[in-house]
C-alpha cells in the first residue's frame, strides 16, 4: 500500500511539473505572438492584451474550480485531473495555430474552465496522505511549481528561437501526453464509499466557502491563506518592475534571478519541508514560515545594492515551509468526501486574488516611483506584502487559539487509507 501511495505521489508531480512546465514555456514568447496577431511590433499594446488574458483565464478558474472540485466529490479524482489534462492540451493547440487574438481569448477561456490539475491534485494528495505526512506531501506541489518555473521559460527562450508558435506546440504535446499516460496508469484516490451527492448551491465561490463555515477554524486559516496570496503578488508582479528600475538589471538577469527563485522554491518545498515540519509540527511551521516571508519582504523593500536582492531570496524562500503546513492543517480539519470541494474553493480564492493582487501591488508601485510620487520608494509594494504576511501569522495564531479554547470535536482528522 505505502508503494502504491509513493507511486501515485510521484505521478501527481510529474503531472503538476509538466503542467507549470507548460506555462512556464509560453511566456517568454507570449508577447512576440501578441505582437504577431496584432500586426504591429508594439509591446505596451501586447501587454495589455496579455493582462486581459490573464484576467480571463484567473475569472473563468475562479468561477469553475468549485465546480470541478465538487465533481471530484461526486464522481473522484481520476476523471477530473484527466479531463483537466485534456483542457490544457486543447487550449495550447489553440494557441499554437490561433489566426487571431480572439481565439487566443478561447483558449485562455477554455483552460480556466477545465484548468482543476491544482484543485484536483491537492484533494488527491489529500486522500493519501496521513496526517503525519500530509504537510510533506503538500510541499510536492510548490516543488513542481519551482522546478517547473526554471524549466518553462528556459525550454521556451530556446525553443522560441524557432518561432513563437513553437513553445505553445510542444506544451499542447506534454499536456496531451500526460493526460494519455495518466489515463493508462493513475488510479483512483476516492473510495466511492466516500463520495458524496453533486450539489449546485455547493458548486460556486460563495457556496462552497460557505460550506466551510461548518469547520470553526478554517475560516481564519483561508482568510490568512488569503492575505499570502495577496502578498506573494508583491513579488510575482512586481519583481521585474523594481529591480530593472532600482538596479538596471537586463532581461538576462532578471531570468537568473527567476530560476534562482525556482531553484530555491523546489529545493524548500520538495526537500526541507520533510525534514523541518515533521519537527516542528504544523503550527510553528507555519509562524516560522510567514516570519520569514515577511523578514524577505522587508529586506527586499529596503535592499540598497543588487547582490541584496539575491541574498535576501534565502529567507523569502525559506519561508515556502507555510504553505504547505497551512494547507495541511486546513485539510485535517475536513473530511475526505469534501476535500475536492474543499481544494476547489481554495483555487477559486487564488484565482480571486490573481484578479486583486496584480492590479494594487503594480499600480502602488507605479504611485511611488512616478516623478509626483511623495516620497521615492520602489519597495513600497514588498512592503505591504511582509504587511500582509504578518497579517496572515496573526490571523492563523488567533484562528488555532480560538480553536484551542473551544471544544477539540470541531477537527476532522481524515484516517488513514485502508483501501
Amino acid at each position: 500500500m505505502a508503494s502504491n501511495r509513493k507511486a501515485a505521489i510521484g505521478f501527481i508531480f510529474v503531472t503538476l511539473l509538466i503542467d507549470i512546465t507548460g506555462l512556464g514555456l509560453i511566456i517568454p514568447v507570449m508577447p512576440k505572438l501578441l505582437e504577431q496577431l496584432m500586426g504591429v511590433a508594439d509591446v505596451s499594446k501586447a501587454s495589455q492584451y496579455g493582462g486581459w488574458l490573464s484576467f480571463a483565464y484567473a475569472f473563468m478558474q475562479f468561477i469553475f474550480a468549485p465546480v470541478l472540485g465538487n465533481l471530484s466529490d461526486k464522481y473522484g479524482r481520476r476523471p477530473v485531473l484527466l479531463f483537466s489534462l485534456f483542457g490544457f492540451g486543447v487550449d495550447y493547440l489553440f494557441l499554437s495555430f490561433a489566426p487571431t487574438v480572439g481565439w487566443l481569448f478561447i483558449g485562455r477561456i477554455i483552460a480556466g474552465i477545465t484548468g482543476a490539475s491544482f484543485t484536483t491534485a491537492s484533494a488527491y494528495i489529500a486522500d493519501i496522505s496521513t496526517p503525519e505526512n500530509r504537510a510533506q506531501n503538500f510541499g510536492m506541489i510548490g516543488a513542481a511549481f519551482g522546478l517547473g518555473f526554471i524549466l518553462g521559460p528556459l525550454l521556451g527562450g530556446l525553443l522560441g528561437e524557432l518561432g513563437p508558435r513553437v513553445p505553445f506546440m510542444v506544451a499542447a504535446g506534454l499536456a496531451l501526453s500526460n493526460w494519455l499516460y495518466g489515463y493508462f496508469v493513475l488510479p483512483e484516490s476516492l473510495a466511492v464509499e466516500h463520495r458524496r451527492p453533486f450539489e449546485w448551491r455547493r458548486a460556486n465561490p460563495m457556496g462552497a466557502l460557505l460550506q466551510l463555515k461548518k469547520y470553526p477554524a478554517v475560516g481564519g486559516l483561508v482568510a490568512s491563506l488569503v492575505l499570502v496570496y495577496l502578498a506573494a503578488h508583491s513579488v510575482q508582479s512586481n519583481w521585474s518592475f523594481f529591480n530593472i528600475e532600482k538596479f538596471k538589471w537586463s532581461p538576462k538577469m532578471i531570468g537568473i534571478s527567476l530560476g534562482a527563485i525556482g531553484l530555491l522554491v523546489g529545493a524548500v518545498q520538495g526537500g526541507l519541508v520533510r525534514f523541518v515540519n515533521p519537527k516542528l509540527g504544523n503550527e510553528r511551521s507555519v509562524y516560522v514560515g510567514l516570519g520569514l516571508y515577511s523578514l524577505g519582504l522587508l529586506l527586499f523593500s529596503f535592499a540598497t545594492q543588487s547582490w541584496m536582492m539575491f541574498v535576501f531570496l534565502i529567507p523569502y524562500c525559506l519561508g515556502g515551509i507555510a504553505g504547505p503546513a497551512l494547507q495541511a492543517i486546513i485539510s485535517g480539519h475536513v473530511p475526505r468526501n469534501e476535500q475536492g470541494e474543499l481544494q476547489g474553493a481554495l483555487t477559486s480564492l487564488m484565482s480571486a486574488t490573481s484578479i486583486i493582487g496584480p492590479p494594487m501591488m503594480t499600480n502602488l508601485f507605479a504611485y511611488f516611483t512616478k516623478p509626483t510620487a511623495p516620497v521615492y520608494f520602489p519597495g513600497a509594494s514588498f512592503l505591504l506584502g511582509a504587511v500582509f504576511m504578518t497579517g496572515s501569522a496573526l490571523w492563523a495564531y488567533y484562528a488555532l487559539r480560538s480553536e484551542k479554547t473551544t471544544s477539540p470535536a470541531h477537527m476532522v482528522q481524515n484516517p488513514e487509507q485502508e483501501n
